[in-house]
């Protein structure tokens, strides 16, 4: 890019420089300048993310059917995964969100915590959506719904989270990509050719992180899809579960080193808040690869 510019800068007038490099910024990157609303009716706004979100998981639950298929689990705990899984993502990335990472503004306004609705500067309520969702307290709302949903069904607990965590991917893939119509969880500025310009931000080249996220989800979600259709490793329980949030939250930790930090206090922090609560569930994933690995080993020497 710096050599592009210098070259058109060096073969016209001098004082064009500025020009250049805006026309060549614009030429260059891509300019996304999405409404993240799509439509407003009766005064309720229909949103991509909303949209997106619940794609991924209509997509996700499909996929599912299959699976519970091949493990002989009943159409009827399947028809009532979808119930369970909304509450559990919906609350604990929305509780994660308002705890973790605007504590300050939410001790103060306890009711916009539950309630998709903001003060507005006159004192009255404005319907807003939910604006702030965390993904890692979604992924906690979500496990301590399955542990319910298995003790109502009669599931083995592992058999269930091995079955959510083989799609739990594709689901991150839909909400990265939900991010990026909203033009929010941007990357740092860059002159990459691929780089995006959120006008809804500012007018800086910037890493489109959301849509690295996407992308690194849907390539584990195909990966851990492949090995459990083609059953490539005889391992014991547990295992797709540590796999998956082991690579989800691997990758997370990296692609946070190119995004903007998203609340004030992170800033001049070596790791972030979303490295920081990424590195116990790494942990967990290992802990759940080993111990799978282990007990076919046992079984096996029986």
């Amino acid at each position: 890019m710096t050599q592009i510019i210098e070259l058109l800068n060096s073969t016209i007038l001098p004082g064009k420089s500025y020009f250049l490099i805006f026309a060549a910024m614009n030429l260059l990157y891509i300019n996304w300048d999405i409404n993240p609303e799509i439509a407003n009716i009766l005064g309720l706004p229909i949103k991509y993310y909303g949209l997106l979100f619940l794609a991924g998981l209509v997509l996700s639950l499909n996929i599912l059917k299959r699976i519970y298929k091949k493990e002989d689990l009943s159409s009827q705990a399947h028809e009532a995964l979808f119930s369970y899984a909304l509450i559990g993502i919906l609350v604990g990335a929305r509780l994660g969100h308002c705890l973790f990472y605007d504590f300050d503004y939410y001790s103060q306004h306890p009711l916009e915590i539950f309630l998709p609705i903001q003060k507005g500067p006159d004192g009255s309520y404005h319907f807003t959506g939910f604006a702030g969702l965390a993904s890692h307290g979604g992924g906690i709302g979500l496990v301590i719904m399955l542990l319910i949903y298995a003790r109502k069904y009669s599931i083995p607990f592992m058999t269930v989270l091995d079955a959510i965590a083989i799609v739990l991917p594709l689901g991150g893939t839909f909400i990265r990509l939900a991010n990026l119509m909203n033009s929010e969880i941007i990357g740092i500025p860059t002159d990459v050719p691929w780089a995006f310009i959120f006008r809804q931000v500012d007018d800086l080249p910037r890493h489109p992180a959301q849509l690295y996220e996407a992308i690194s989800y849907f390539i584990i979600f195909l990966a851990v899809y492949f090995i459990y259709r083609r059953n490539i490793f005889k391992i014991g329980k547990g295992f797709y579960f540590g796999i998956s949030i082991l690579l989800i939250f691997i990758m997370r930790i990296l692609i946070e080193f190119i995004k903007v930090d998203q609340v004030e206090f992170e800033h001049g922090m070596i790791l972030n808040m979303g490295q920081i609560l990424s590195i116990p569930f790494v942990l967990l994933g290992l802990f759940f690869i080993i111990k799978s690995i282990l007990e076919k080993g046992k079984v096996k020497t029986t």
